[in-house]
């Protein structure tokens, strides 16, 4: 493993090993597309990793916005956070229940306001109680509130006119959805959005990343499917899916291969694909030229 994968992911052993550290603190952030009809809160304080709390992907999210889970102001991100005691110097750990999927959303977003202790497990739920490890159920245990300082990173953020200046730049834009969706051969899960891709951008699906169990894939495996799909992380990339979800996972595999300024584009297809005016493209990514 490299030396950056050590930084954001941690594996099961070392959590186990972990569980009482005084500066730890756990998040489950549990979060399924809308055509799952899956309650993750439910799911939560029905079993989760003991001492985790809950991080509500759809209520930490700006409310002004008619987009899904838009990140949040610094103002009320800093506000949950102490309510429920997570506070600045605790080195954090996110979770999800499918191994991996939108706990790298939770990644993204502590990163996004400053706080870049943080670290997914690798294989998430799934792997834990693959392994037979201790679960507990209901609400979180009540924590002492503590400050957290939020410092917007606006370097990993990437909104609709960023977008459009990136495909003039051709930077490298790189989509985390499935090659249907993204060739618009399959309809979006969310309605009245246009099927397609931004202009210029290469395909990566997220699951093509991670192994059976959950995990992430080895950094060797992880750089040849970047490289195949035409994206090199020595260089800039901007990271895209349906609402920013996925996009997490794409920027996490990137800071794993040492790209740790990879942005993701918050409204991503939610956004554009729901804007006549825009231009897309449809089929395969085609090919860059000179």
């Amino acid at each position: 493993m490299l030396e950056s994968a050590k930084k954001w992911i941690v594996d099961t052993d070392w959590l186990a090993s972990h569980l009482d550290a005084p500066d730890l603190v756990i998040f489950d952030a549990s979060w399924h597309l809308p055509t799952a009809g899956r309650d993750p809160k439910a799911e939560y304080l029905k079993e989760h990793i003991p001492g985790a709390l809950f991080f509500d992907i759809d209520d930490l999210t700006d409310e002004k916005s008619s987009l899904p889970h838009m990140l949040p102001s610094t103002v009320k991100f800093a506000s949950r956070m102490k309510k429920m005691g997570v506070g600045d110097g605790m080195r954090i750990v996110v979770y999800d229940t499918l191994g991996l999927f939108s706990a790298a959303r939770a990644w993204w977003t502590f990163r996004a306001m400053g706080h870049e202790d943080v670290a997914v497990l690798d294989g998430g739920l799934k792997k834990w109680k693959a392994e037979g490890r201790e679960l507990e159920d209901g609400p979180a245990r009540k924590r002492t509130e503590r400050h957290f300082t939020p410092l917007m990173n606006a370097s990993l953020i990437r909104d609709m006119d960023d977008v459009k200046k990136a495909i003039a730049k051709r930077t490298q834009i790189v989509d985390a959805r499935p090659a249907g969706r993204f060739e618009g051969k399959d309809p979006e899960p969310r309605p009245g959005l246009r099927a397609g891709h931004l202009p210029g951008a290469r395909n990566v699906p997220s699951q093509t990343l991670i192994t059976a169990d959950g995990t992430l894939k080895p950094t060797a495996e992880l750089a040849k499917i970047f490289a195949d799909a035409g994206i090199d992380p020595r260089h800039p990339v901007v990271t895209t899916c349906g609402s920013g979800v996925t996009a997490s996972i794409l920027a996490l595999a990137l800071a794993v291969l040492g790209q740790t300024n990879a942005a993701v584009y918050d409204g991503s297809w939610a956004e554009w694909g729901a804007d006549n005016a825009l231009p897309i493209e449809t089929g395969p990514a085609r090919e860059l030229t000179s």
